[in-house]
């Protein structure tokens, strides 16, 4: 009873902490249960029956497979438990979601008791998660003319599993919560500091937000018992930044229902709102919950009398209150109508664009994952009985336009859709199914991911996918107690699924800690390729990559495919000259300013931004594309020249080489797959049989942005802008300034150069600039510490037979150790240069933090309240993002620099350079090829 015993331990343990015991998720755990069940005498035998019925996890965990065989042996009489009978043995499977229950489910439906097989086939007929190895059973019984496959086939082709549900509510009494002001990023709904327990859903649960928001929920629904608590972005986006499902789940932890009776802390249907609507990322998340995600437009821009928009001091849009959603307030969404009314039936927003046809399949099946397997087992039924498909589902929603063009995106998704209408050519705004060919996890939300896969009853990934990855990046900074608890156990089961992994569960390989964004731009190998990745910034310089949560992930790892309407496109081109003395980074900068300029309003937000970067190779161009993700778009797209194209396919061929000579290669020979999938392309853009991706000339876009290089004229710098009078303005990525704003006495505590925003290049010009300093000054001293994490091993091997590691290492006061990798965080900071294992570092903010309050200078992604810089009680922190030369001299001033100061420093530097493609390509490369 060793095992019992260690739960019973663990459950005072987490008792103390105020948490009620883990779901279980071990077979041998539930067969010590069982044994006490069995045993009428026993002790332990009450508390078994309730761990066994409301405790252990579904799908294809060890513990539902011994669960489910308990059951069947119940209900064949094999087995007696007065608290267990027969119906109620049933009714435990239906809600086990696959896998050893659909398994059990078949056994006694094609059994030769008819009237348990009665039984098992109205449980199957409510069932949706069935694979292969299931439908291929039941076709093959048919065959045989077995009735009962008959009329489960019968019932499949009806999708009575759907069909029967109940509608969903036509009214829906929401109470109303502020849970900020501003845009809302998912780390206020699940940090990263807490990445650790996100598997651990009531643990996770408890960091959303605040203790005291908890109770300020907790004691709305005690007020307004017949009502959903809305959580609500008052004056900004619901979910902006990092794609998690965490966020969602603890949303609805703690404002959704129980998913199941029998299945613990596992809650659905959360209903989210913001001023501007719900990030993209996030809204499909809700939507795998069937939660409801609105856009209340309750702030409007102000006009005047000639209808202009009044502007502030700052040059603002000076915003009003359309009609207010205050917390405590009772509102009354009518789904029918879709519309939001007040109390009193006034009419206050239409909320349309939240009930379309799809969305509400979602809420009527409990998730979209349902849905997705729905259509699938009502089209496998059909096709097994020989009769035409009637789908039980609204349908696809096909938007084609006569003489109209295709953008970059609309090709992608024409090219790889599924189910489409034959022959039809699909603009923006079509639902599509489309083949996914590249699916990365991350490990800080791969647990969740794993749970998910288990969830649905999957066991290998699909083989029509060219790749899986799981990274290790995100846990990289520090080799801790949680990390060791949770990496080995998510690797072993990413490589047994089928993906490559970061770390190899037999040792035989060094572990890889590389940032994943960068290892997937490099497995990406084909500029027509459809990428999804569980984190917002996978968004690859080849083909389309879309960042989605932990559950998206798993659906596109299990079945090859996602859906999604096809987004609309805005047009960035470029004109002018590139500095000599800027990088790269400052033209990324500078597009989010301009269109601002140009537009007003984010024309970006929801949309893909296609880039006409032409010339720039795949490592700097992933520079823009990565930013897109604080642009807020849904995703980017490189349009780039043939030879540069090739040139990027080439080094992703070396890239990918690489991994294999480490021994990272699987049985299926993945990797070696992709070389030769980037060789076929190759060959296709010589010979112009297929060349490099362009949309057509007439195509239609939403917005067009021209970038004028020549207008930039000085480093730009992304300031969080924490003491904004305007809360919603804080902590946006849009308030972008040049350097000289700051006069040369912004004092900067911290300077970090790392992140998947830098390259090789980067780390070069790091290793020029100390140099260059060096050889002016003598001794380069630093005023404040500088963090410097490669992105990737190969990028350090590279440095190292070019001579440039040298010198980061002669100042470096600390530098990574595999052999000796660090168990403990950071908590203080000497004025030294830091040399950090590749992975994530500060952007993350799991598990390296700067000090409390401290004003840091980074070239990373974040900026967000408490991610790389918590908050003192005498002063905000400030995470202010640059281009390296930027950082570096920051750092060794401990302020920023004047422009003057900046110029001098990175003469004779060689920056990242770019120039805009010509009608004929030019050939110009990036310096650091």
């Amino acid at each position: 009873m060793s095992l019992y015993k260690d739960y019973l331990t663990e459950i005072e343990t987490r008792k103390a902490q105020g948490l009620h015991p883990k779901p279980i998720d071990d077979g041998a755990l539930v067969a010590e249960i069982i044994a006490q069940i069995k045993d009428a005498g026993n002790e332990h035998r009450d508390a078994s029956l309730n761990f066994f019925i409301y405790n252990t996890l579904p799908g294809t965990t060890s513990a539902a497979g011994v669960k489910a065989a308990f059951l069947k042996e119940i209900i064949l009489g094999a087995e007696v438990v007065a608290e267990i009978t027969p119906e109620f043995a049933f009714e435990l499977l239906s809600h086990m979601k696959g896998g050893p229950s659909v398994a059990v489910l078949l056994d006694l439906a094609l059994g030769d008791d008819a009237a348990i097989a009665a039984q098992a086939a109205e449980v199957l007929k409510t069932q949706v998660f069935l694979y292969e190895a299931d439908t291929e059973r039941l076709e093959e019984a048919y065959k045989a003319g077995n009735a009962v496959a008959k009329e489960l086939l019968e019932s499949y082709a009806k999708a009575e599993f759907f069909t029967n549900l109940p509608e969903i509510e036509e009214e829906i009494k929401v109470v109303t919560y502020i849970a900020a002001e501003g845009d809302i990023s998912t780390d206020l709904l699940s940090p990263g500091a807490e990445a650790h327990s996100r598997a651990d859903r009531e643990l996770h649960g408890k960091c959303m937000i605040t203790p005291e928001a908890q109770a300020e929920i907790q004691a709305l629904q005690a007020q307004h018992p017949d009502a959903r608590v809305m959580l609500i972005a008052e004056k900004g986006t619901m979910g902006v930044g990092s794609s998690r499902m965490s966020g969602v789940n603890n949303v609805a932890l703690w404002t959704g229902k129980q998913a199941s009776p029998y299945v613990p802390f596992v809650n659905i249907a959360p209903v989210v709102a913001g001023t501007n609507g719900i990030s993209p990322i996030f809204l499909t998340t809700v939507g795998v919950t069937g939660g409801i995600g609105l856009d209340l437009k309750n702030w409007v821009k102000k006009t005047d009398a000639d209808g202009n928009t009044v502007l502030d001091d700052n040059g603002d849009p000076v915003l009003e209150q359309a009609y207010s959603v205050e917390t405590g307030k009772v509102l009354t969404i009518n789904t029918k109508t879709k519309k939001l009314f007040d109390a009193d039936g006034t009419e206050l927003v239409d909320v349309s664009s939240a009930f379309t046809p799809q969305k509400v399949e979602f809420m009527k099946a409990g998730g979209s994952y349902a849905v997705v397997f729905g259509k699938k087992l009502q089209t496998f039924a059909a096709e097994a009985l020989g009769q035409t498909l009637e789908s039980a589902y609204a349908p696809s929603k096909e938007v084609s336009a006569d003489d109209q063009g295709l953008t970059a995106v609309e090709k992608i998704f024409n090219k790889n859709a599924r189910g489409t209408t034959p022959g039809k050519v699909l603009h923006a705004g079509s639902d599509v199914r489309v083949k996914v060919n590249v699916v990365g996890s991350q490990d800080t939300t791969g647990p969740m991911t794993a749970q998910e896969l288990e969830a649905m009853a999957a066991t290998v990934i699909s083989p029509s996918l060219d790749a899986g990855y799981q990274s290790g990046c995100h846990t990289a900074s520090v080799w801790d107690a949680k990390a060791q608890a949770n990496i080995p156990k998510l690797m072993a089961f990413m490589n047994k699924f089928g993906l490559i992994t970061a770390r190899d569960p037999k040792g035989e390989y060094h572990a890889m800690t590389d940032v994943i964004h960068k290892v997937l731009n490099d497995i990406t190998v084909d500029d027509w390729d459809i990428i999804i990745g569980g984190d917002s910034h996978t968004r690859m310089s080849k083909g389309v990559a879309f960042g989605a949560d932990s559950g998206t992930v798993a659906l596109a790892l299990a079945t090859g495919e996602a859906t999604m309407p096809i987004p609309e496109s805005v047009k960035v081109t470029f004109k002018g000259k590139m500095a000599d003395h800027l990088d790269f980074r400052d033209v990324v900068h500078a597009t989010q300013a301009q269109m601002l300029k140009q537009h007003g309003d984010n024309v970006f937000q929801g949309r893909v931004i296609e880039v006409h970067i032409g010339t720039l190779l795949a490592d700097q161009a992933f520079t823009f594309t990565d930013w897109t993700a604080e642009m807020k778009a849904k995703a980017s797209i490189c349009i780039s020249n043939d030879d540069t194209l090739i040139g990027s396919l080439e080094l992703a061929k070396s890239r990918i080489q690489i991994m294999i000579d480490k021994g990272m290669d699987n049985a299926a020979q993945t990797l070696q797959g992709l070389i030769d999938k980037a060789d076929a392309r190759i060959a296709e853009i010589k010979s112009g049989e297929k060349p490099a991706l362009t949309p057509d000339d007439n195509a239609k876009y939403f917005a067009e942005v021209v970038v004028d290089l020549d207008e930039i004229v000085e480093p730009m710098i992304a300031d969080p802008d924490v003491n904004n009078a305007d809360v919603s303005k804080r902590y946006t990525h849009d308030t972008i300034r040049p350097v000289s704003y700051y006069h040369a006495d912004k004092k900067v505590d911290l300077g970090f150069v790392g992140s998947c925003m830098v390259h090789k290049g980067d780390m070069k010009i790091v290793a020029q600039m100390l140099k260059n300093l060096e050889k002016e000054q003598g001794k380069v001293e630093f005023n404040a510490p500088l963090v410097v994490a490669a992105p990737t091993y190969n990028i350090i091997d590279e440095l190292k037979a070019e001579g440039d590691w040298e010198i980061l290492e002669r100042y470096s006061g600390f530098e990574f150790d595999d052999m000796f990798p660090k168990q403990k965080a950071r908590t203080e900071y000497e004025n030294i240069l830091y040399l950090e294992r590749p992975g994530c570092n500060l952007c993350m903010g799991n598990q390296e933090k700067a000090a409390k309050g401290d004003t840091v200078l980074a070239t990373s992604t974040r900026l967000f309240q408490g991610r790389v810089v918590a908050d003192a009680p005498e002063k905000k922190g400030e995470s202010l993002l640059a281009s390296t030369p930027v950082v570096v001299l920051s750092a060794i001033l401990g302020r920023t620099p004047t422009l003057e100061e900046y110029k001098k420093a990175v003469e004779g530097i060689d920056l990242t350079k770019f120039a805009p493609p010509l009608e004929k390509p030019a050939g110009a490369r990036s310096a650091h090829f």
